[in-house]
């Protein structure tokens, strides 16, 4: 079971964390500073009750111009590479703020149906992560 929570340490995590037997969490940031300090704290948060860090995944890592498809880091870039060194976890996967993944969500598609290959081919290798850290 996946469990999509907003992000924070709060009530409702803590909750989760003591009601259910979880046997990994993966942290999704985006590249700002202040989403950093929140993903830290929920990797701390997760290390007390002993749940493993399957990994780091970076939303938001940058804009695609859907004209000239020119890469714009708007957030900030490294930031995440070094938060993953740090907290000793592997870089699951960097999705590209892009409105294909904003429509997709907006209108419950299935974004392995509706977006480009590249896109698909980041949701397959981050799942693929994922299930390899897990067997871990």
């Amino acid at each position: 079971m996946v469990i999509d929570m907003p992000p924070g340490t709060g009530d409702t995590h803590i909750s989760i964390v003591q009601r259910l037997n979880l046997t990994g969490a993966v942290i999704v940031t985006t590249p700002q500073d202040l989403a950093l300090i929140d993903a830290r704290k929920c990797v701390e948060m997760f290390s007390k009750v002993e749940v493993p860090i399957l990994g780091a995944v970076v939303n938001m890592s940058g804009f695609v111009c859907g004209n000239c498809g020119e890469h714009t880091d708007v957030f900030g870039d490294g930031n995440e590479a070094q938060l993953c060194e740090e907290l000793d976890t592997k870089l699951l996967a960097k999705f590209p703020l892009l409105k294909v993944i904003r429509e997709s969500g907006d209108n419950g598609s299935c974004l392995l149906v509706e977006s480009e290959e590249s896109i698909k081919q980041l949701i397959t290798e981050m799942a693929r992560n994922v299930s390899v850290n897990f067997k871990k």
